[in-house]
């Protein structure tokens, strides 16, 4: 069977989600997408008339972020009109699952050169939900909220609400959050300074060339347990709030199949992922296609893996995900030598290194969503870049990438460094 290469990985800087306030939030999320496209291209000398197809995630496809990104975002970016795209949503996970696609396109020898990535403006999808409300219109939450007869089925509450049960389930404190929290700030802010994104990280520039963002906007390095230990619980307010019209709360939802669980609000903004835009790609190719255009793999995809799991607690999917992987890549916890598993709150990661007894020193090397920011769509992509790049520094070998995702699921991803010689 072919294998499938990672020939290049880059990503847009994470800019604050929020308009009036982020340096990316008055572009439009194709610009985004076509900025890591073209920036492909450039490093590369890439032909794009043999791009086979352009595979996008994008979780809110709304407004601006509507149609298919994948195919606009390229021909925005110049890439000849016979480059195909499509966009998909699997929430959180859209980004590594559209990593996973392209390398199966690959390995099944249906295709020879792939792009995956995804976007998403968070500024976009906050302001444009916020319009939409204001002007008396229902928005569609993505979470069977509104489906009466699935959240009878499968209740589904609010994710701060999931990440607050969780960890009174696991009993797991809100000092500890917040020590983990404290952490990956400390680990980003080292990671910048020593440059270790410089590599995967390209500007976004405006119309005229000119640059509107060069760096990380989200990151605080000047955070501390004393600051944290402050803070105002984010979530409190949902737990008792209706979920729908006439419908039960947050609290309740959770407690109609978890009754004995006492729902204490815990994380905050600390301890939960930052709401940020950005757009992360990747070049992945077969080996008779890299060989004989003279491209060089950076690293193969191992085996790639999706499970289900509880969509009521819905964050705990990564860990059943990863066990999946590796007994699909014939591999061991002891085997991996980079872990990147997404930050959405601190519990999410916190539970998973204690499930499967990790060596912390592995898992979020160079910090993650709470102190870079999670842009929905486009996560999973960064993150593979980003265990590529911490591979390749270190000169480990096989680095695992997973992450929760609304509805239960987790998607998850093995990849082998290429060695020198």
């Amino acid at each position: 069977m072919p294998e499938a290469f990672i020939i290049d990985a880059v990503r847009t800087p994470r800019s604050i989600g929020k308009v009036g306030k982020g340096a990316l939030a008055h572009m439009h999320p194709q610009h985004l997408a076509a900025t890591v496209l073209k920036a492909l291209q450039d490093r590369n000398g890439l032909d794009t008339a043999a791009v086979d197809d352009v595979i996008w995630g994008c979780s809110a496809q709304m407004g601006l972020q509507g149609g298919d990104m994948g195919r606009m975002a390229a021909l925005d970016a110049g890439f000849d009109v016979r480059a195909s795209g499509v966009t998909l949503d699997r929430f959180c996970g859209s980004g590594l699952t559209a990593a996973s696609l392209a390398a199966a396109q690959v390995m099944s020898g249906m295709e020879d050169l792939v792009i995956a990535g995804g976007t998403e403006m968070m500024s976009h999808v906050v302001d444009y939900g916020g319009k939409v409300r204001a002007a008396g219109v229902a928005v569609a939450s993505g979470l069977g909220t509104g489906n009466a007869r699935l959240q009878a089925r499968h209740p589904q509450s609010n994710q701060g609400v999931c990440a607050d049960a969780i960890a009174a389930m696991e009993g797991i404190s809100r000092a500890e959050l917040e020590a983990f929290g404290v952490e990956s700030q400390r680990r980003a802010a080292r990671a910048i300074a020593e440059g270790r994104f410089a590599r995967s990280v390209v500007p976004v520039l405006d119309d005229d060339g000119q640059v509107v963002l060069d760096h990380e906007e989200y990151p605080r390095p000047d955070t501390t347990a004393e600051r944290l230990a402050e803070m105002k619980p984010a979530f409190e307010m949902f737990l008792d709030m209706p979920s729908s019209k006439d419908g039960e709360t947050f609290r309740q939802l959770i407690n109609r199949k978890y009754p004995d669980v006492e729902i204490k609000p815990l994380h905050h903004v600390g301890t939960s992922s930052g709401v940020v835009d950005g757009a992360a790609a990747l070049l992945i190719a077969s080996g008779d296609y890299a060989a004989a255009h003279g491209l060089t793999p950076r690293a193969r995809v191992v085996a790639t893996a999706n499970v289900g799991d509880c969509p009521t607690l819905m964050l705990n999917g990564p860990v059943p995900a990863a066990r999946k992987v590796l007994a699909k890549a014939g591999l061991t916890v002891a085997d991996i030598d980079v872990w990147e598993v997404n930050e959405a709150f601190a519990v999410v990661v916190e539970k998973f290194i204690r499930d499967l007894d990790l060596d912390r020193g592995k898992v979020n090397i160079n910090g993650g969503a709470i102190a870079l920011g999670h842009p929905i769509g486009a996560t999973g992509a960064v993150l593979i870049g980003t265990a590529l790049d911490e591979l390749e520094r270190s000169g480990g070998r096989y680095a695992l990438i997973t992450m929760c995702a609304a509805g239960g699921m987790a998607p998850a991803m093995i990849i082998e460094r290429i060695q020198e010689g």
